[in-house]
């Protein structure tokens, strides 16, 4: 069994995967089955920036001057955010950390709390049917429903089935060379936190190519050990 946090520690998991792996959809459910916030990066420092908190202004200060944003910012970030009362039932991390450095860093400031990273789980894809996945996308203009070249085709073909819209669009990204282009990089990004927590022993993979239920309900039985 996977060793949990101690009763006092609320419980911290990472969620890995490739664009259009569904971690979005699955981060959503779990927060709304098991109470857990999800904390982006972006949406950490768009935050902090906004909060005009002393991590956020000088997160501020090195975006206006067209740098990266530090590690030791975003950490400072991050340890603002998880004192929050919102998150003492859990969070979910999407987005970082993204390379060894970073999750030695995050590691260290979770020890403050008697917390630890309880899963990283990574949703695993087959690259050649993620690619056809993404690649065949596309959306009604008029009210957002999405459709797919394979799996969703609208009745009539051209006219969204929810409001009769015309208009379909694709994302300019959403072509098989860029997304192939993505998972590579992806993959050579990745593979060092694979082998991280899988040398921790806290590495959990899901097979992402699944239906979305069966899915959620593999994240469900992970999870439910990690916060139990």
């Amino acid at each position: 069994m996977m060793d949990g946090a101690t009763t006092t520690a609320a419980p911290v998991l990472i969620l890995l995967g490739p664009p259009g792996a569904g971690k979005g959809t699955q981060a959503r459910m779990l927060e709304d089955k098991f109470g857990l916030v999800q904390l982006s990066t972006g949406d950490l420092l768009r935050a902090a920036v906004a909060a005009g908190t002393e991590a956020g202004l000088a997160a501020k200060a090195v975006m206006e001057a067209g740098e990266l944003v530090s590690d030791e910012i975003v950490i400072n970030i991050l340890r603002d955010r998880l004192a929050d009362a919102d998150c003492a039932k859990g969070v979910i991390l999407d987005g970082f950390p993204r390379t060894t450095v970073q999750a030695e860093a995050l590691d260290a400031l979770l020890a403050e709390s008697g917390q630890k990273i309880n899963a990283a789980i990574s949703l695993e894809v087959d690259d050649a049917a993620m690619v056809t996945r993404i690649s065949g996308r596309y959306t009604c203009g008029g009210c957002g429903e999405g459709y797919h070249d394979e799996f969703k085709q609208p009745a009539k073909d051209g006219v969204c089935d929810k409001c009769g819209g015309t208009d379909m669009k694709r994302r300019a990204d959403d072509n098989a060379e860029t997304v192939g282009s993505r998972l590579v990089a992806y993959h050579a990004q990745t593979a060092p936190l694979i082998a991280y927590y899988g040398g921790k022993g806290s590495l959990q993979k899901v097979d992402a190519m699944k239906a979305i239920d069966t899915i959620a309900g593999d994240l469900n039985e992970i999870v439910q050990e990690a916060v139990a």
